[in-house]
C-alpha cells in the first residue's frame, strides 16, 4: 500500500493563541490530517505525544504557547482516502434541524457514531466535513453511538470556544440545559427521582468503554421524571447536570430501571420481550433538546429534535 510520510521525524509544534483551551486529540487531528482518531489515541496512550515534555491524555486542554511533540506518522496517500457512503451523507444532510452562522445542529440517528475510531471508519463529524469541505466544522459535545437526538457542531472558532467553556462550566455549575427522553424498564416511582452517584470510567482490553457507580468516580447527577406509563414500563424525561460518559444509562441501571434496549447495562430478558412485543431494536434514549446562550448570554438558543419515528412506534405498540 502506498503511504504518505506526514513527517520524516519528530515535530515540535507550538500551540497558537487561538487554540487555547482546545483538547489535545482535536489539535492532533488537525495536525495529522487524515489520521483516524483511533491512531491519535494510540499515539497519546503510548506516550509518543507530549505537552511541554510531559506525557498527556487525549482530553488534556492545551494553552497558547504550549509545545506539543508529534511523532512521525505514516498514513494512506491522499488518493487512497475513502469517503463516507452516499447513503450516510444523505441521511445526515436530511437530519439537520438548525443552522446559522455560528452553529449547526442535527437530530443524530441512532447507530451512527459521533466520530470515527475503534473500528468505525466514519462518524458524524467525518461525514459532515465531507459534505461541507470548506467549512471548519468542530464537534461541541458527543452522543453515544446508539443515542439519537440533538448534536451541536460549531462553524466558527469563537462559537466553539464559548460552547466548550459552557460545557466545562456545566460539570460544576450551570451549563447548557440538556433534556432527554427515555423508556425505563419497569415502574419508576412518580415524581422526580434524583440520582447523585459518582461515575468511574474504565476501558476494557478490546477498547470498549465501561462505566460504573464508584465512590472514587467523578460527581454525576441525573433527574428522572415519569411522563407516561406504557406497557408496564416508564416513559421518562431525564435532565442531567453533568455530562459523563454513559451517565443516564448507568444511573438508570443503578435505580434498578435500566434504559430499554440497552445491551451494555440493561435487562437482557426485558429487552428481548420489548423487541418481540413492541419491535424495539435499539437503545430507547433520545437527546430531545439543548438550551444555551452565546455572545456572553445575549444570544439564546433552544434547539429541539423530535423523537425518532421508530421510538414513537414502540410507544404506540406498548399502548
Amino acid at each position: 500500500m502506498a503511504a504518505n510520510d506526514v513527517s520524516t521525524g519528530v515535530r515540535l509544534v507550538r500551540v497558537p493563541e487561538d487554540r487555547d483551551g482546545q483538547r489535545l486529540d482535536n489539535f492532533l487531528l488537525l495536525q495529522l490530517k487524515g489520521a483516524p482518531r483511533s491512531l491519535v489515541y494510540k499515539l497519546v496512550r503510548s506516550g509518543q505525544v507530549r505537552i511541554n515534555g510531559k506525557r498527556a491524555k487525549a482530553d488534556s486542554r492545551l494553552a497558547g504557547g504550549d509545545e506539543v511533540r508529534i511523532p512521525p506518522v505514516r498514513l494512506e496517500a491522499p488518493g487512497e482516502a475513502r469517503t463516507p457512503p452516499k447513503g450516510m451523507l444523505e441521511r445526515l444532510a436530511a437530519s439537520i434541524v438548525f443552522e446559522d452562522k455560528a452553529i449547526l445542529a442535527l437530530n443524530k440517528p441512532s447507530g451512527i457514531a459521533t466520530h470515527g475510531g475503534s473500528g468505525i471508519s466514519f462518524g458524524v463529524i467525518e461525514a459532515l466535513r465531507a459534505l461541507r469541505p470548506n467549512e471548519p466544522l468542530e464537534l461541541v459535545h458527543r452522543l453515544d453511538r446508539d443515542t439519537s437526538g440533538v448534536l451541536v457542531l460549531a462553524k466558527k472558532r469563537s462559537a466553539l470556544l464559548e460552547l466548550q467553556a459552557l460545557m466545562r462550566a456545566g460539570e460544576d455549575d450551570e451549563g447548557p440545559a440538556k433534556r432527554y427522553l427515555a423508556l425505563l424498564v419497569g415502574r419508576v416511582p412518580n415524581g422526580t427521582l434524583t440520582v447523585d452517584a459518582p461515575l468511574q470510567k474504565s476501558v476494557l482490553q478490546g477498547g470498549e468503554r465501561m462505566v460504573r457507580v464508584d465512590p472514587s468516580g467523578k460527581p454525576s447527577t441525573s433527574h428522572f421524571k415519569v411522563l407516561e406509563r406504557r406497557g408496564g414500563h416508564s416513559f421518562c424525561e431525564v435532565r442531567i447536570e453533568t455530562g459523563r460518559t454513559h451517565q443516564i444509562r448507568v444511573h438508570a441501571a443503578h435505580l434498578g430501571h435500566p434504559v430499554a434496549g440497552d445491551e451494555k447495562y440493561g435487562d437482557r430478558e426485558a429487552n428481548k420481550r420489548l423487541a418481540e412485543q413492541a419491535g424495539l431494536r435499539r437503545l430507547f434514549l433520545h437527546a430531545a433538546s439543548i438550551e444555551f446562550a452565546l455572545e456572553g448570554g445575549a444570544k439564546p438558543y433552544l434547539i429541539n429534535a423530535p423523537l425518532a419515528d421508530e421510538l414513537t412506534a414502540v410507544l404506540d405498540r406498548l399502548g
